[in-house]
């Protein structure tokens, strides 16, 4: 249920809720952010209303021979249900249909793979499972099952249609490995490949939850987006008809699927109609340049601290920025470094910015989206200067407070002025001695880039900036990886005095 977020300022992570198994393991993280919603529940998205919309009957596959269908998701997202509803149409439409699904090991979260059948007549129907290079049509709930061996296997150039969801369902190895990623473009690729225009890729969660309300809509909207592209020979009142039989959320499904169709054949319609129901939060938004990136990390800073502290980022950057133009043209990447690198040190989670946080209005509009009803909110934190230490782990030990924190969170916001003054109550603390060292140092590593970048010290220069990168975590948890960091920074620093990587290869 742990999921990442991209975002301006770096991979962030989210409880995904409908995914949540409720065994609470997520409140051992020391990140002060985990947060207790007790009470109320989780709120119902609002559906889009549609315009009565027509919408024309597709050319469909003519039902000769039999047709091969392999439905991929994963479990408990209702990926079953698809090729249920697909064998009920196919039986109300008097063909004979076979269907069997694959479920693995996991009934929840686990590769589901189901394999369909339609036939001219049920006595034509004799083995159920698709064969390699026999798939009519693959419906790709999930793009990383779709993108599996066993079903790229069944797919053909010339005679396989695909219909494939671009969302990224991470699995339980993303908790334990913050840079885990998916290899959704290659997928991309070697499913284009395969078929050519034959593919089509689909924001089906995304649309599908804007429109609807609710993500697990969008495997209805799979089924509708494939239905108007040609790819399921059964009649629409079949279908229809099905979802009803399956008497779950009837009318949710037949709105869902009526969507699909409709981005089939309009799809900048649907997108600019889902727009506006996006809930996207303005940091989600990525900077398109590196203007736009600077500025929106002073603006960043100058709530943070002051407009002093921003002006001194501002100014470090720049001072990189120049360099590499007059430099190194040509070349780029090193002001980025500096202006993601710089900002990520400067604005360490201290207290102050923990409550900050919690208090300047981004929570709450995040509550508001996802819970509703009366609540009480619970805190899990260890304040270095008042928490125990657990005499196992040697970790400072987390305890539970109530809403009554958010009017000390609000007080400790406006005392960040005292941040970094002696008069700071907590910047005694070793924590956050290291972390404006970790300033200072950055602030030494820019002035000795600027002054000896060279063409050759360009990538040496790039990797030293961006070292802040291996910098993760809160508390004890970063303090872990400093070592790592640290040991890497010597390194870049010893190759861009040797002269760049390839300079110093050649001398050994």
């Amino acid at each position: 249920a742990i999921q990442p977020v991209e975002t301006e300022f770096g991979r962030k992570r989210q409880i995904d809720q409908s995914a949540c198994n409720k065994d609470f393991s997520c409140l051992k993280g020391f990140c002060p952010s985990f947060v207790t919603v007790r009470g109320g529940t989780l709120k119902k998205g609002q559906a889009v209303a549609d315009d009565g919309f027509d919408l024309p009957e597709p050319d469909k596959p003519a039902l000769d021979d039999i047709y091969s269908v392999v439905i991929t998701g994963v479990g408990g997202t209702g990926v079953v249900t698809v090729g249920a509803i697909l064998g009920m149409a196919a039986h109300l439409d008097g063909r004979g249909v076979g269907i069997i699904d694959m479920a693995g090991l996991a009934q929840k979260g686990g590769a589901v793979v189901s394999h369909l059948k339609i036939a001219p007549t049920p006595e034509e129907i004799s083995t159920i499972r698709v064969a390699a290079g026999h798939a009519d049509l693959v419906i790709g709930c999930d793009i990383v099952v779709a993108g599996s061996q066993k079903v790229l296997g069944t797919m053909a150039t010339g005679r396989t249609r695909a219909v494939v969801n671009t969302e990224e369902f991470y699995p339980g190895a993303f908790t334990h490995d913050a840079d885990y990623s998916l290899p959704s473009r290659r997928i991309i690729r070697a499913i284009e490949t395969a078929l050519g225009d034959k593919a089509a890729f689909v924001e089906a969660t995304k649309l599908a939850t804007a429109l609807m309300g609710n993500s697990i809509a969008a495997n209805m909207f799979m089924l509708g987006y494939a239905y108007q592209t040609g790819g399921i020979p059964l009649s629409l009142e079949a279908i229809e008809r099905a979802i009803e039989l399956n008497g779950t959320a009837v009318d949710g499904n037949k709105k869902a699927f009526a969507w699909g169709r409709r981005a089939a054949i309009e799809p900048d319609t649907v997108r600019e109609i889902a727009r506006p129901k996006e809930a996207a939060l303005p940091w989600r938004d990525m900077a398109e340049t590196l203007d736009d990136k600077i500025e929106r990390r002073v603006a960043a800073l100058t709530a943070y601290q002051s407009k002093r502290y921003a002006n001194r980022y501002r100014k470090l950057v720049e001072k990189v920025r120049a360099a590499e133009a007059e430099k190194t043209p040509g070349l780029s990447g090193l002001a980025e470094a500096a202006a993601s690198y710089l900002y990520k040190l400067m604005a360490y989670k201290d207290e102050y910015e923990v409550a900050r946080l919690f208090t300047d209005g981004g929570f709450q509009h995040q509550l508001d989206r996802q819970f509703e009803g009366d609540y009480r909110l619970e805190f899990h934190l260890a304040p270095p200067m008042f928490a125990k230490t657990d005499p196992e782990t040697g970790r400072l030990k987390k305890k539970v407070y109530g809403p009554g924190m958010m009017r000390w969170f609000r007080l400790l916001s406006r005392m960040k002025g005292l941040r970094g003054t002696p008069l700071d109550p907590f910047g005694r603390t070793s924590e956050r001695r290291t972390e404006r060292a970790l300033v200072k140092d950055y602030s030494g590593d820019i002035d000795t880039v600027v002054a000896g970048l060279t063409p050759d010290t360009h990538a040496v220069a790039v990797g030293l900036l961006s070292v802040p990168e291996k910098i993760r975590g809160y508390g004890p948890v970063k303090v872990a990886h400093l070592d790592t960091a640290r040991a890497d920074r010597e390194a870049f620093l010893k190759a861009f005095r040797d002269g760049g990587f390839q300079r110093a290869e050649a001398a050994e």
